[in-house]
């Protein structure tokens, strides 16, 4: 019997966590010029947690029965820090900048298995408005190019103009517009009656350069409150800097159910094809969804894929390409040398932090090799000689 990984999951060997390390630090390094900090929250939640008072479908959490109650692999993280945030209220000054490093869970209907993913995100809580909008986009683009991503573009999204819209459609329609407009399913619809249907394919049309966007909504006639959230959508682009690769899109919906203001794709460029490497978006009732007294903080966050980053960056060659060799290696003249291989061996470790120091554990091959050493019984050091 071979043993595996439970499907949906995988091994990596040490190069890949070289690798995903070099992409995870710079991005951490990029949070922390922004002044953000690292937070840690558990893999496993109850169940009541993940689903967000009911903004996050049950079966998108895989789900285990214990006899307290029922638990969940978390599906993502801003639901645990929202609850985080919500069980110190008080406690702490806001805003508050944070950052994680973290897998997450989430079921795969088609395959019927568990997929577990990492992702590397911040949250930034107790801010609302424009400014604050402004700097998760721009903390987003350094981010991403300290790793030196492909070309990639930002999708971005107003969830609440969106959703005020939706409601205003009759109830019997108002799911399937959602879900036609988060899988972008034209075909699906093109076969709500008129005049919902003409409706509902605008919005979805509603997608391109801003300046374009914004000109086919002049015409429109909304009521002030969704104007306002157009105008707050303008303003936001005004402040991004003009290199900013940004797409506007109306139609664009999270499956989380939580966001109430923009919400954005990042997304890399394959050719004729789109891979999604990142999401987030504002969420500003969801901290008060855990407060006994209904509380609340406005947020804002982001989330990136760990794996899907590694995937687009293989190709670019700026990942590292071995494991770092071993600075020096401190080889036993005999069996009798032992002791004074491993001290030495520790010396060096500790009078020069950060050097790479490994124990020969066999003989090393010739010819000599630069960093090698040998030490013999009585503690003598000296270069690598053969014969």
């Amino acid at each position: 019997m071979t043993f595996q990984p439970p499907t949906g999951s995988r091994d990596l060997l040490p190069l890949e966590v070289l690798q995903k390390t070099w992409i995870r630090e710079r991005l951490q390094a990029a949070f922390h010029r922004w002044g953000y900090q690292r937070v840690v929250t558990p893999t496993l939640e109850r169940l009541d947690t993940l689903v967000a008072g009911g903004r996050v479908r049950p079966e998108r959490v895989v789900q285990i029965q214990d006899r307290d109650g029922i638990y969940g692999l978390r599906p993502d993280v801003t639901a645990s820090i929202a609850r985080v945030a919500a069980s110190r209220w008080g406690q702490v000054p806001h805003p508050q900048r944070l950052y994680y490093v973290a897998n997450v869970f989430r079921p795969h209907p088609q395959r019927g298995h568990c997929q577990e993913s990492y992702q590397v995100g911040v949250e930034l809580l107790g801010a609302g408005g424009l400014l604050a909008d402004a700097e998760i986009l721009r903390l987003l683009q350094d981010g991403l190019s300290s790793i030196h991503l492909p070309p990639w573009r930002v999708i971005l999204g107003e969830a609440g103009l969106t959703r005020a819209w939706i409601q205003e459609l009759p109830p019997p329609w108002q799911a399937a517009v959602t879900q036609g407009l988060i899988r972008l399913d034209r075909v699906a619809l093109g076969q709500l009656p008129s005049p919902w249907r003409e409706q509902a394919l605008h919005w979805l049309h509603l997608r391109g350069e801003p300046a374009s966007v914004f000109q086919q909504l002049t015409s429109w006639e909304l009521p002030p409150a969704q104007w306002q959230r157009l105008n707050h959508l303008k303003s936001l682009v005004e402040l991004l800097p003009a290199d900013f690769p940004l797409v506007l899109d109306l139609s664009l919906l999270q499956p989380w159910d939580y966001y109430t203001g923009i919400v954005l794709q990042v997304a890399v460029l394959q050719g004729h094809t789109v891979q999604l490497v990142g999401q987030g978006g504002r969420y500003d009732d969801l901290i008060g969804t855990y407060h006994p007294q209904g509380k609340t903080v406005p947020g804002i966050g982001f989330s990136l894929n760990l794996e899907t980053l590694h995937q687009q960056l293989l190709p670019t060659g700026v990942l590292p390409q071995h494991p770092a060799p071993a600075d020096w290696v401190v080889v036993p003249q005999g069996t009798t040398a032992y002791r004074a291989a491993l001290d030495y061996a520790q010396h060096l470790r500790q009078q020069y932090p950060g050097l790479r120091v490994e124990l020969a554990l066999e003989p090393p091959p010739e010819p000599p090799q630069q960093g090698l050493v040998w030490v013999d019984e009585t503690g003598h050091v000296s270069p690598a000689v053969y014969g």
